[in-house]
């Protein structure tokens, strides 16, 4: 439970475990893109569970910094966040409708400029339909992608609702008659080379942009004392325990 590298897992009620302020964005339907360093392993309804490390003050102002000026690239400019960042909670799910790559995703004219612009990692979990917990509970996580626990699933699944993202978006899939069509490499036949996300950037844009870079990096190297540390996107995971089932 927990290794995201076993091919055999039987996925039944997935769930990530991921850092704050990233977790509570994604339940909250404002992060559209879970990126990561592998693809990923499943389609359909995604738990999202917050680790136990607190965020910095610094990192939640960067991303919520970043994600207010990617979302006026496409005139919202009226974004509520989370009044709080809780962690060590169980908080929503999502549900994961494709995986294409960095590349293929910032590329990709048929979707917003503004959800281009989170490509910022090797491969983007496409994510849709965000519900939250009404009252989120504590547990304790997992690396990589795990199954809840059945009490756990059935207590959640009856206090989940549905969140109103601030810019609906709805990923189209290559073969619509294919759910998993949407991978990576099944859109670089699609994509528009000129249509990438380094065009018309602004000077707050792209400061944006830097911090919230640099807001991955810092959590990255606070949160863990390892050496080699991998840090993709929201995902800080040491190489010298990438392949345990650790609890976070």
């Amino acid at each position: 439970m927990g290794s995201r590298n076993r091919g055999d897992v039987n996925y039944r009620n997935p769930c990530l475990t991921m850092h704050q302020p990233w977790a509570s964005l994604l339940v909250y339907g404002i992060k559209r893109i879970e990126g990561r360093s592998w693809p990923a392993p499943i389609r359909g309804r995604l738990w999202i569970h917050a680790a136990s490390k607190i965020p910095e003050p610094e990192t939640i102002k960067a991303m919520e910094d970043f994600y207010r000026e990617i979302y006026a690239v496409n005139g919202i400019t009226d974004l509520k966040f989370p009044e709080h960042y809780p962690v060590s909670r169980l908080l929503g799910c999502v549900e994961v409708v494709g995986c294409v790559t960095c590349e293929e995703l910032v590329g990709w004219d048929q979707i917003p400029e503004g959800v281009r612009l989170e490509g910022q990692t090797k491969f983007c979990w496409l994510c849709e339909q965000p519900q939250k917990l009404i009252v989120p509970f504590e547990m304790r996580g997992f690396q990589g992608v795990y199954n809840l626990e059945r009490k756990i699933y059935e207590a959640a699944i009856r206090g989940i609702s549905p969140v109103a993202p601030p810019l609906p978006v709805k990923f189209p899939l290559p073969n619509p008659r294919d759910p998993f069509s949407l991978k990576p490499g099944s859109l670089a036949s699609f994509l528009n080379r000129s249509s990438t996300s380094e065009v018309n950037r602004s000077e707050n844009l792209a400061a944006a942009i830097a911090g919230a870079r640099a807001a991955a990096t810092q959590f990255s190297k606070s949160s863990s004392s390892q050496s080699s540390t991998i840090e993709v996107g929201d995902e800080h995971v040491s190489s010298n325990t990438r392949n345990k089932s650790r609890r976070i």
